[in-house]
């Protein structure tokens, strides 16, 4: 079943191109018509391209891989920035930093700077500083944490990025292409969709369509997310289950063992009685022999 319909996507206005004269030429099949000088995009393909795009994003949620949104532009930040973090995503909404994924080590420091200021607030050593200082600090401080709080979880490379008009976050995409990290995107029809390897004919101009597809994509991370959860907490059941099989059985064989040992030695005793019924005869004859034997000597 489709996760959206053909309705429901015309109602938020994603079917909204760019005008004629703006046009990509590569865009060419995913637009339906010109009307007033707007290209209309083909809503049909874009109901299927958000399903593969869905069931890609669910399955690497499932694994416990991390997907980066990336989406600067004014009327997506708020909209990205709330969904992402509902659904424990990174997100950058401010600036693309330089090198965030080609040279990821020395973002890492700076976050790593960020957590380590806030330990010298917790600590007490932040209010040793002189007045001059601490306020360097917490500039510095606000600073990182406007372009890098949203990503101070992601401790590797993430498994793909979403983002949101591919022209303004170009660098994005070729950092992304240099690593070959798949790349999942709303494409509108100025843009070149070659790049990109998951494309989202859509308007990523109007927040409503911005709004919905996001949304969309969110639902279904958080069903794999929900789905790892689930198989987690099976294979807890079932190593408790095979434990406590173990246990019984355990408990069995040392039951039986020692109904064993016991037969055993019952048998032993058994064995061990007439024994010593034979010998007591013999040792009366040979006492008898003797007394007879010193009576013949005297």
């Amino acid at each position: 079943m489709a996760r959206t319909n053909f309705q429901e996507l015309l109602d938020a206005g994603v079917h909204f191109g760019h005008m004629k004269r703006k046009w990509n030429p590569k865009m060419a099949p995913y637009i339906f018509m010109e009307k007033n000088g707007i290209h209309i995009i083909d809503l049909h393909k874009t109901v299927l391209k958000i399903d593969d795009a869905a069931n890609v994003m669910k399955q690497l949620a499932r694994s416990g891989r991390k997907i980066l949104f990336v989406a600067t532009k004014k009327q997506a930040k708020d909209i990205v920035a709330e969904q992402a973090k509902a659904v424990n995503m990174p997100y950058v909404t401010e600036r693309w930093p330089g090198g965030m994924l080609t040279n990821f080590p020395t973002i890492r420091k700076a976050v790593k700077k960020m957590n380590t200021i806030d330990k010298m607030a917790s600590d007490g050593t932040f209010e040793t500083l002189a007045k001059r200082e601490r306020l360097q600090v917490t500039r510095q401080r606000t600073k990182l944490e406007k372009n890098l709080g949203s990503i101070a979880d992601l401790n590797r490379l993430p498994a793909a990025l979403f983002i949101i008009d591919v022209q303004k976050e170009m660098n994005a995409v070729k950092e992304a292409n240099r690593l070959n990290i798949p790349v999942i995107a709303m494409v509108d029809t100025c843009c070149d969709p070659t790049p990109i390897d998951y494309v989202i004919p859509a308007n990523d101009d109007a927040a409503k369509s911005i709004s919905l597809i996001v949304s969309i994509l969110c639902r279904a991370i958080n069903e794999g997310l929900q789905e790892s959860k689930s198989e987690k907490e099976k294979i807890v059941t079932t190593t408790k289950d095979t434990s406590a099989d173990s246990s019984d059985g355990k408990r069995l064989r040392s039951r039986r063992n020692a109904k064993k040992e016991g037969r055993e030695n019952k048998e032993q005793e058994v064995k061990e009685e007439p024994q010593e019924q034979i010998q007591e005869p013999e040792q009366e004859d040979n006492v008898m022999e003797k007394t007879v034997y010193k009576k013949g000597e005297k």
